[in-house]
């Protein structure tokens, strides 16, 4: 509450338009979602889908992923190829996933955030620049925890209700015997 009063004061007295406000916080929109799943299972989710790239750091406990730097030139090439931007000479991403636990309506719930840090170089002299991303792979990743999620979730009803049929059978077999 005192941060936010803070920032408001300070937004005011250096003469922040609401206008600015409003953009730095579109930018700064991080991806996440909320899952009806516990901890446990959204990480596994997690831990699934991110096994194609290169985990530089992992703790299940803080709920926290960071991969090492990651070369993607040619798709930022590809992608831009239609555009009017030009060519860059390298470009590389990072992402942080987090995995945070919380409740809603008495439910254990899992919330996922995805931040991919973006950066490219045009040149050696320009050095590297950081870039927004278009949060397209952010998004793919989070559906794809969302699949897996649901899956697993089917699965385990499909087992439950296995196993009420089983013991409905050995319930009914001991009284056909008499």
């Amino acid at each position: 509450m005192k941060i936010s009063i803070l920032v408001l004061i300070l937004f005011l007295l250096s003469g922040c338009s609401y206008e600015k406000f409003r953009q730095v916080t579109e930018e700064n929109d991080i991806p996440s979602r909320i899952y009806k799943s516990d901890f446990n299972q959204s990480w596994q989710a997690v831990i699934q889908v991110m096994r194609k790239y290169d985990i530089a750091q992992q703790n299940q406990e803080a709920g926290f992923i960071k991969t090492r730097w990651i070369d993607n030139t040619l798709e930022v090439n590809f992608a831009d190829a239609f555009g009017s931007s030009d060519a860059v000479k390298a470009a590389k991403f990072k992402m942080v996933i987090n995995v945070v636990k919380g409740y809603r309506n008495g439910k254990e719930v899992s919330k996922i955030t995805i931040y991919r840090r973006q950066l490219v170089e045009q040149d050696f002299l320009q050095g590297w620049k950081e870039v927004p991303t278009d949060g397209i792979m952010e998004r793919t990743l989070l559906y794809r925890i969302e699949r897996l999620i649901a899956i697993d979730n089917k699965l385990r009803e499909i087992d439950k209700a296995r196993e009420k049929e089983q013991l409905q059978q050995q319930q009914q077999i001991p009284d056909a015997a008499f």
